[in-house]
C-alpha cells in the first residue's frame, strides 16, 4: 500500500462530516458517525430521493467496470475517490472477468485509508494498490499508481463522483486533461458527476445544506461544464447521459429521480 504516512497513526475526526462517510451512510452502509448522518438527513430533507441517485451511481461503476473488462478488455483500472469500500468494489467487478486485472485505488480521507484492507484483496493472477492521495496533486497520484499500472499500456480512469469536490480555482478541468496526458491511447476516462441543472427546485438547496455540513465542499455542474470534461475524446454511445440511463441492465431503473451527468469516453 502506498502511503507517504503509513507509519503513522490514522486520526479520524469523527465530529464533522466528512463525504466519504456521508456517502457511505446514504448508500445504507455502516462505517459512519452522528455527524456524518446528521449531516446526510439534513441534505435528504431538500432533496428526498437522493439516495435513489446514490445508488444508481454505485449501479453504474458495476456496468462500466465490467463493460471495460469484458468488452473492451481493458486490463489496468485508477479508481480516483474511491470512497469507503462496500459491495462490488472495482477489483472485485474487474478480476470476476478478468482475473489479471491491475487496480490502483486513490483517496485522501483517513476512514479509507483505515479501511484499505478491504481494497487489496485481489486475485493470484491481478494486483491491487491503495494510494493515500489527494487529485489535486496529480504528478505525484500517477507517479505513485505507476507502481503498479504501466502507464503505456490502456488504463480506465475513474472518477466516480469525484469531480464536484474540486472547486474551480483548483482547475479541474487541467487536473483531468494531465490524468489523460499520462494515459495511453485506447484508455477511457470515465466521470459521474452531480449536476446542477437537473431538479433545480430541490438541488440547489440540497447542495448549499452540503456545504454547510461536510467539511469537503462541493461545486455541481451543469451538462455543459461537465461535457467539456471530454473535449478532445471520443465519447462512446450513448454519449453524455444520466448515469442510470447509461447502458443499463434489465433491472436497473431507479424509483426516483436522478441528478447526475455520467460519460465514457475513449483516448485516440
Amino acid at each position: 500500500m502506498s502511503d507517504s504516512h503509513e507509519s503513522e497513526p490514522i486520526r479520524i475526526d469523527t465530529t464533522t462530516a466528512h463525504s466519504a462517510r456521508v456517502y457511505d451512510y446514504w448508500l445504507g452502509g455502516t462505517t459512519n458517525f452522528a455527524a456524518d448522518r446528521a449531516a446526510g438527513d439534513a441534505v435528504l430533507a431538500a432533496r428526498p430521493g437522493l439516495r435513489y441517485s446514490v445508488r444508481a451511481n454505485r449501479a453504474f461503476l458495476v456496468r462500466v467496470v465490467r463493460w471495460l473488462a469484458a468488452d473492451m478488455g481493458v486490463r489496468q483500472f485508477l479508481d480516483i475517490g474511491t470512497g469507503i469500500p462496500n459491495e462490488n468494489n472495482t477489483h472485485e467487478v474487474a478480476q470476476a472477468v478478468a482475473p489479471g486485472a491491475r487496480v490502483v485505488y486513490v483517496d485522501n480521507d483517513p476512514i479509507v485509508l483505515a479501511h484499505a484492507h478491504e481494497l487489496l484483496k485481489t486475485t493470484p493472477e491481478g494486483a491491487t494498490d491503495y494510494i493515500n492521495g489527494d487529485l489535486r496533486d496529480t504528478e505525484k497520484l500517477l507517479r505513485e499508481a505507476g507502481r503498479t499500472i504501466d502507464f503505456a499500456e490502456p488504463v480506465a480512469l475513474l472518477l466516480f463522483g469525484v469531480m464536484h469536490h474540486i472547486m474551480d480555482e483548483d482547475d479541474p478541468y487541467g487536473i483531468v486533461g494531465r490524468l489523460v496526458a499520462a494515459a495511453a491511447p485506447g484508455s477511457y476516462l470515465v466521470i459521474s458527476h452531480p449536476a446542477s441543472d437537473l431538479l433545480p427546485a430541490t438541488q440547489g438547496e440540497a447542495s448549499k445544506r452540503y456545504n454547510q455540513h461536510v467539511a469537503t465542499g462541493q461545486r455541481l455542474r451543469s451538462r455543459e461544464e461537465v461535457e467539456r470534461f471530454f473535449d478532445g475524446l471520443e465519447l462512446v454511445e450513448p454519449g453524455l447521459t444520466q448515469w442510470h440511463q447509461w447502458r443499463p441492465d434489465q433491472d436497473d431503473a431507479p424509483p426516483g429521480a436522478i441528478t447526475g451527468h455520467s460519460g465514457v469516453a475513449r483516448v485516440p
